[in-house]
């Protein structure tokens, strides 16, 4: 490095000008030491063109481009750069593109609610693909039957089904003990606690059964329907079935699918039946006897409401598989992919679940059930 020092200042004869002449190595440690003295230096220049004289730099860092640039800043008036070589002016010109002034504080908001937009147009337009995929992949299944594996479907059953049916059961148990408790404790205020029955059995059967079971299967399943397609995806299992002319809707899908269909009903069902006995509990706490709850809830509820319940499981069922195996296609490249796509289908099945039971509330309303 030279010995001169990094930042020096003089007039050149009568001309209005002060020229700042930098030698050696303009790295971090110069730019540190002088940063000060080059920055009063420049604002002493008011009133006279600044010239930043880099003929005698070897060597430029980001923290010299830095200093230049905080001489530019300081001196508010004309400046110039000369003998800059082309090593040196291409630092200056990245650092000065790096600490160019930001956008206007609207700018993007209105720029990422546009491209919002577009995810979503986008997201709708893949999930519609998706869907008629599917419908083809039913209509074609007849002839490409030799691809649908029946023990696939034992296998999804098991998973989605046998080995959810503890956390349901819990699940259920809480659900009934929680609403029949909560409702009771108002409800004694009018002697109205026996109707605890009514309230919990049909809130069960006609809403948070298919609900609940919905949303334990997103959580358990759908997400595992994600990472298994996801991560053959990334190891191009899919394109090697493809390639071999298989079809990845006939073989991954619809067995996915039609597993997970036949087995939430029983999911419903399980969780329906351990909600009342968490409520049975409650009222039993209570000092009501078995006989009068269960004709309580008789009576309160119909058929309709069961197997109303047990047709929005199956289809909420078939929302959260279908999507979770969109996610796992729709799965990117790079080691974060697969569990991006599981949390995806998580959230992607819970959000359709509510929506399509909106939907079912409205339409349920409007036909009088």
């Amino acid at each position: 490095m030279s010995d001169k020092p990094a930042a020096t200042a003089e007039n050149v004869g009568a001309a209005p000008e002060r020229v700042m002449s930098f030698s050696g190595r303009l790295d971090i440690a110069i730019a540190g030491a002088r940063w000060a003295a080059t920055v009063q230096a420049a604002r002493a220049a008011d009133g006279q063109t600044l010239v930043l004289d880099l003929s005698a730099v070897d060597a430029c860092d980001t923290a010299g481009a830095a200093l230049l640039l905080a001489a530019q800043r300081a001196h508010r008036g004309e400046t110039r750069i000369d003998g800059a070589s082309e090593r040196v002016a291409a630092v200056l010109a990245r650092t000065r593109l790096a600490v160019a002034s930001p956008a206007a504080p609207g700018a993007p908001a209105v720029a990422d609610w546009a491209a919002f937009e577009r995810r979503a147009a986008l997201a709708a337009a893949d999930g519609v693909a998706f869907l008629g995929e599917t419908v083809l992949a039913v209509f074609r299944l007849a002839a490409l039957r030799r691809m649908f594996r029946g023990r696939e479907v034992l296998h999804v059953a098991d998973e989605a089904g046998v080995r959810a049916l503890p956390l349901t059961l819990l699940l259920g148990v809480l659900i009934g003990l929680i609403l029949a408790f909560q409702s009771a404790v108002p409800m004694r205020r009018f002697g109205a606690d026996l109707y605890v029955a009514n309230l919990v059995s049909v809130s069960l059967l006609r809403e948070l059964g298919p609900l609940l079971s919905a949303v334990i299967l997103a959580g358990r399943t759908g997400s595992a329907f994600a990472a298994e397609i996801g991560t053959m995806k990334v190891n191009q299992e899919l394109d090697a079935l493809t390639t071999m002319g298989l079809d990845p809707m006939t073989m991954l899908v619809l067995p996915r699918l039609v597993g997970v269909m036949l087995v939430m009903p029983a999911l419903t069902m399980t969780l329906n039946l351990a909600g009342l006995v968490g409520m049975l509990l409650v009222m039993a706490l209570f000092g009501y006897p078995l006989v009068a709850v269960a004709d309580q809830v008789i009576s309160a509820v119909s058929p309709a409401d069961l197997y109303g319940g047990l047709f929005k499981a199956m289809v909420f069922g078939a929302a959260v598989a279908a999507i979770g195996c969109h996610s796992g296609m729709q799965t990117g490249n790079g080691p974060r992919a697969v569990g991006l796509a599981a949390t995806a289908a998580v959230v992607g099945g819970i959000v359709a679940t509510i929506l399509l039971d909106g939907t079912f509330a409205i339409l349920f309303y409007r036909i009088g059930l």
